[in-house]
C-alpha cells in the first residue's frame, strides 16, 4: 500500500505508543521578564567537555560554556554538564515566502517556502537586517512551540515546495534544522538554508546530507573586513562553499555591497576570480544593495552604479549568472541563457512574468541552464 505524504510523516513522528517524539530529557527555565516556564528539551550535537566547561564544536567560535551560561550565539546552554539547544522547536518567526526572496533564482522558481527562524546568531554583523532576533536569545523573544514534525506538516498543509531555515542563522539552531530537514526529506519536501556559512566541517558534512539548496552570504573577500564587520573569518566561508558544492548542494551566493566596507571593486574582482577558479561559474551570484540599518545607519545606500560595475566585473571574470538585488525596476534579476543570451526567465519583483525553460534547457537553443528547475 502506498502512503500519502501526510500518512508517511505520521508514521515517522509517532512511536509505537502513539506519542510524538519531543527530544531528550527536559528541564525548565523561568523567564524573569515574562514569568513563563520554557522547556528546553533537546541535547545539542557536536560538543565536548573541557576543564573550562563545555566546548561547542558547531562553528569556529568553539565557545567554552560554563554551567548555566550560553555561547556567543545565545541559544546553546550548559546545564549540569550537558549542552542543550534553547532553539529546538522554539521558532520566533514562521512565514510563507516566495523562494525568490531568499534569494534563490535557479531553485524551483515560482514556488513557496515555509520559512522558520529562531533567535540567535554566531556572528555579530554591524549591518544585520534582523538584529532584533539574531542578536537575542530564545529566552528573550516571543516564540511558538513548533516541533520538526509540525513544521513539515505545516509545509505540506500550505503546499510549500520547501522549508527555508532563514532570517537568523540556521547553524546556531543546528539540531532543529537537521531533524526537521531529515523528516522533510523523507516526506518529499526540499530543504533550503539561508546562511553565512560559518560552520565547522564535520557538522557541515552531516547537514549536507539533508539540505538541497543554500544561499550563502559571502560578506567580503577580506579577512580583516570579516573580523571588523562581522566577527568572522573568510577562510571558513570559502571552505563551506567548496564543501557544499562537492556534496551536491545547489548554491547561490549573496554579496552585500556596504559603502566603504565591501564595495571595493578590486576586492570584488578578486572574489569573482576565486569563484571561477574554484568551479562556481555556473552558480548565481547576487550583488545586493545595502540600506542603512542597525549599527551602520550613518552610511548611505549603495549607489546603483557601483552595483552595476560589480556585475560587469563578475561577468567579465567568467561568472554566467550575476544578479542585482534590492533595486526594483533595474531588470537585473532576469535570467538569460549563458549560450545564446536570450531571456529565459523574466521576473518582476518575486513574480515570474515569462519563462522559456524546458527541463532545465533553453527553449531557443537547447543549451542547459544550471539550476534545480523541478
Amino acid at each position: 500500500m502506498r502512503l500519502t505524504k501526510r500518512e508517511f510523516l505520521r508514521t515517522m513522528v509517532m512511536g509505537a505508543g502513539g506519542i510524538a517524539y519531543t527530544g531528550s530529557e527536559a528541564f525548565g527555565h523561568e523567564n524573569p521578564s515574562s514569568g513563563i516556564k520554557e522547556k528546553w528539551t533537546h541535547e545539542a550535537m557536536f560538543y565536548t567537555e573541557t576543564p573550562k566547561g563545555i566546548r561547542c564544536l558547531i562553528c569556529p567560535n568553539e565557545c567554552d560554556i560554563k554551567e548555566g551560561e550560553t555561547g556567543d550565539c545565545r541559544n546553546r546552554i550548559n546545564k549540569k554538564g550537558i549542552l542543550y539547544s534553547m532553539a529546538y522547536g522554539n521558532p520566533c518567526a514562521v512565514h510563507i515566502d516566495p523562494i525568490e526572496k531568499k534569494p534563490l533564482l535557479h531553485f524551483l522558481p515560482g514556488s513557496t517556502a515555509l520559512s522558520i527562524a529562531t533567535a540567535g546568531c554566531n556572528l555579530a554583523c554591524l549591518n544585520c537586517q534582523n538584529w532584533n532576533i539574531s542578536q537575542k536569545s530564545p529566552a528573550d523573544t516571543k516564540n511558538q512551540e513548533m516541533m520538526p514534525e509540525q513544521v513539515v506538516q505545516s509545509c505540506l498543509d500550505n503546499h510549500c515546495a520547501s522549508i527555508a531555515y532563514t532570517y537568523t542563522e540556521p547553524i546556531t539552531f543546528y539540531e532543529y534544522t537537521f531533524d526537521t530537514s531529515t523528516l522533510a526529506k523523507q516526506a518529499g519536501v526540499k530543504n533550503v538554508m539561508v546562511t553565512a556559512g560559518y560552520i565547522n566541517r564535520e557538522p557541515l558534512l552531516k547537514l549536507c546530507k539533508v539540505i538541497d539548496a543554500a544561499n550563502v552570504d559571502l560578506k567580503s573577500f577580506s579577512n580583516e573586513i570579516y573580523l571588523k564587520l562581522n566577527a568572522g573569518k573568510l577562510d571558513t566561508i570559502l571552505n563551506t562553499l567548496v564543501t557544499m558544492k562537492n556534496e551536491g548542494v545547489w548554491i547561490e551566493i549573496t554579496n552585500l555591497l556596504v559603502p566603504s566596507w565591501t564595495d571595493d571593486l578590486d576586492m570584488i574582482k578578486k572574489m569573482c576570480g576565486w569563484l571561477v577558479e574554484n568551479g562556481f561559474e555556473q552558480y548565481p551570484l547576487h550583488f545586493s544593495r545595502f540600506h542603512p540599518m542597525y549599527k551602520l545607519t550613518q552610511l548611505p545606500p549603495t549607489p546603483v552604479t557601483v552595483l552595476q560595475s560589480a556585475r560587469d566585473i563578475a561577468l567579465a571574470e567568467g561568472l554566467k549568472h550575476v544578479y542585482i538585488g534590492n533595486v526594483p525596476g533595474l531588470g537585473a534579476e532576469n535570467t538569460n541563457c549563458p549560450a545564446c543570451q536570450k531571456l529565459v526567465l523574466e521576473r518582476r519583483g518575486y513574480r515570474i512574468m515569462e519563462q522559456h525553460l524546458k527541463d532545465g534547457h533553453c527553449e531557443f537553443c537547447g543549451s542547459p541552464v544550471a539550476g534545480v528547475w523541478n
